[in-house]
């Protein structure tokens, strides 16, 4: 049997935080994307562990300021900021994302808590899939039994946690869901096992767009 994890149900306001009509400028920003023409691909595409397809600078300076000024408020965090690894890497942040209903499914995971602390998400599809948004997992044991829900240190995420590479979909169970809704915010501590709950779109500008941030704090 699997290391079981702590668990701590998510609570609004504490470990996760949402925010309905966000940006002042959203369709700006979805068709700023929309109209972007270099695209980072991942799978199916290309043999990366994330889905769909991604594009850098998603926000400007300006734009990004004022998220960050609300993650402040919402976090309490006097300075946030971005990590890399001794040898370079971090995580996207500041990246539109946007992956249709073929590319991919739900994915639980934590993200690394040796990179960010909060990790931060704006749907921005005009139209999109309410019930598309985001979840978060507890596990689930092969007998029904439920486990927990939170990678704490040492461990930097679940494949150290957990000593496997992956696990399939059947070993968790939702535990809750914030559904997508255009020009909501969410936000929530990164070593919570999220995914998205779903993808939907076949075309370029109906498939699920969203613009994803990572901080330490």
């Amino acid at each position: 049997m699997l290391p079981i994890l702590p668990y701590r149900k998510p609570q609004l306001g504490r470990d996760y935080w949402v925010q309905d009509d966000f940006l002042p400028n959203a369709n700006e920003i979805a068709q700023r994307c929309f109209d972007q023409d270099y695209w980072e691909l991942g799978a199916p595409y290309a043999n990366e562990p994330w889905p769909g397809k991604r594009t850098p600078n998603a926000l400007t300076p300006a734009e990004l300021e004022y998220v960050e000024t609300w993650v402040k408020k919402m976090t309490g965090a006097k300075r946030l900021w971005q990590e890399a690894t001794p040898e370079g890497s971090s995580l996207n942040h500041n990246y539109f994302q946007l992956v249709g209903m073929p590319d991919s499914g739900a994915r639980p995971h934590t993200d690394s808590t040796k990179l960010c602390r909060y990790a931060s998400v704006i749907y921005l599809t005009p139209d999109p899939d309410p019930e598309c948004g985001t979840s978060f997992y507890r596990q689930r044991q092969p007998n029904g039994s439920l486990g927990g829900n939170l990678c704490m240190p040492p461990h930097a995420n679940l494949r150290e946690a957990l000593k496997v590479k992956g696990l399939p979909p059947e070993a968790w169970q939702e535990d809750v869901r914030v559904d997508n809704k255009f020009n909501r915010i969410l936000l929530y501590k990164a070593n919570l096992v999220h995914s998205a709950t779903g993808y939907f779109g076949f075309d370029h500008q109906d498939k699920r767009l969203t613009a994803v941030f990572f901080w330490m704090a």
